[in-house]
């Protein structure tokens, strides 16, 4: 039986998160997310995709066994193959969970071959097969709300007999619109036989702008599982966000009357950390989360919040982990002041970690006057760039612009050894980038180029985003300095870095990144 008070998070951020094309993260990347959900209250982690490669069968199979309170789910598809790794992956977990899948509409019917019949017959095989290895299994008709709605039903009671615990009703394009989201729930625990013995899920995607609506609207109806991503990462435009449906079930109470494990004063943090080792930026009128999400410039607003706060804020910053400090920063503040600072921020520092930041901190507040709290985010992110142990390190820059040519002199540590490179191009960036392929010969394409300023003045720090391509693989890269001709190389030579990394992976099979597996 369901508790019809209780909303299950389904937290999908390393798996359906990480397909957005460029948000690859590194094993203990993945990791150190995992243990950010599972310290905030996620009930189920979806740590990955085990058949897809073997990084990500270690990353799950990592999880697993590092997690305290989370269950730990990984995805298959509907073969023993894919379901004996995921079982693999997941069995050290305390709470281990497999997941399960098929497309059931008519258009995925077609990809798979299978008519009606042959395709109940295969999830009947292979949900058997997962209930056989573990008590909690998880199974999603991919493509539900574009299935015919009889033929829904069928396979969700086919699903419920074998023995599926949870079942996931996913809008994987992004398609419907809130009312029917919940007509579809309503339907299915009216209709199908033993509905109410199960917990239903709803997985939504945002291509219309939806899906924190239609996930809510399912809620409404009986879904009892929200699966979600931090920031709304995904594929195309990306899921229904964490921070919005549980803020929203937080906010009104009035409408909507269920409870979450999620500790929301640590929504901020794993908002930021997420942003930052996924190398997608959290646009600045994001709900919940966005820079822009507490700040007021109308003046009617900017006196009614003086005066009382609640009158444009139907929440408290510090419900989300936002909280006012006096500590001003400079150039005088040490490494106690600092720490203390990233804490408010949502940054939790290991005392090695702490030294790096402030070395690139104490850089910072020699050429700037104000260190701003974006200018610390910034800061944050851009320690992730340029390390001692990339095998791609920038060293040294000289850059001469003008009216009659620009030139720009790299070196640059290879593998620890020593390279440099004289070119000129078309502007000073384009000169910097021929530096580094003069120095490290690539195939790899630049996607996008993107730079903003942190702050206002001509000392504002720079922010820089590239996102390349090669041979299939998108990887982003971004970092930040006052010079954001500096910024740019670092982050052009990250998103190498990463390329790299990625190029040494292998996946057991070549299939594996096809339509079959985006729920």
């Amino acid at each position: 039986m369901t508790d019809n008070s209780r909303v299950l998070i389904f937290d999908t951020t390393l798996r359906d998160g990480e397909q957005s094309p460029g948000a690859t993260m590194t094993h203990d990347e993945k990791l150190e997310i995992a243990q950010l959900l599972d310290d905030m209250g996620v009930d189920v982690i979806e740590a990955g995709f085990p058949i897809a490669s073997e990084g990500d069968f270690e990353a799950v199979s990592d999880i697993a066994k590092n997690a305290r309170n989370s269950v730990i789910c990984g995805l298959s598809r509907a073969n023993y193959k894919d379901i004996d790794r995921c079982w693999e992956a997941v069995r050290h977990a305390k709470r281990p969970r497999i997941h399960t899948f098929i497309g059931t509409s008519p258009l995925h019917r077609g990809i798979t071959n299978l008519d009606q019949d042959e395709m109940i017959a295969r999830i009947h095989e292979t949900v058997t097969h997962a209930r056989n290895l573990c008590e909690d299994v998880q199974w999603s008709a991919m493509d539900a709300i574009r299935t015919e709605r009889d033929y829904l039903c069928r396979v969700v009671e086919t699903a419920i007999k074998a023995g599926a615990t949870t079942i996931n009703i996913p809008d994987t394009v992004g398609y419907t619109l809130p009312q029917e989201s919940a007509d579809i729930i309503a339907m299915l625990l009216e209709k199908v036989p033993g509905a109410d013995q199960v917990i239903f899920a709803t997985h939504c995607h945002n291509d219309l702008g939806m899906a924190t609506a239609n996930a809510l609207a399912a809620v409404s109806a009986g879904a009892r599982q929200i699966e979600c991503t931090i920031n709304g990462l995904g594929e195309r435009a990306g899921n229904t966000a964490l921070e919005e449906v549980v803020m929203a079930i937080k906010v009104r109470k009035d409408l909507m009357p269920f409870t979450t494990r999620i500790d929301t004063t640590k929504i901020m943090g794993i908002s930021r950390r997420v942003s930052q080792v996924s190398g997608f930026p959290v646009q600045f009128n994001k709900a919940i989360v966005g820079k822009n999400a507490f700040l007021h410039e109308s003046g009617i607003h900017q006196d009614g919040v003086l005066k009382n706060v609640e009158t444009f804020e139907i929440m408290k910053p510090a419900d989300i982990g936002i909280t006012e400090t006096n500590i001003a920063m400079g150039k005088h503040s040490g490494r106690a002041a600092l720490r203390s600072k990233l804490q408010d921020l949502g940054f939790e520092l290991a005392d090695n970690q702490l030294n790096d930041v402030f070395v690139r901190f104490k850089a910072l507040a020699d050429r700037k006057k104000e260190i701003y709290d974006d200018d610390l985010i910034a800061l944050m992110s851009d320690s992730a760039a340029n390390t001692d142990t990339d095998y791609l390190q920038v060293k040294w820059l000289r850059v001469v612009c003008g009216s009659d040519g620009q030139e720009a002199e790299l070196k640059m540590l290879v593998d620890n050894v020593e390279k440099s490179a004289k070119c000129e191009g078309d502007g000073p960036v384009d000169a910097v980038f021929n530096c580094v392929k003069a120095i490290y010969p690539t195939t790899a394409r630049l996607k996008l180029y993107q730079v903003h300023a942190v702050t206002e003045g001509t000392d504002a720090q720079a922010t820089v985003s590239v996102r390349m391509e090669e041979d299939g693989r998108i990887v982003t890269g971004s970092a930040a300095d006052t010079d954001t001709i500096l910024a740019s190389v670092k982050a052009y030579v990250g998103a190498l870095n990463r390329l790299r990394v990625r190029s040494q992976k292998t996946a057991p099979d070549a299939d594996v990144k096809s339509i079959s597996y985006k729920l």
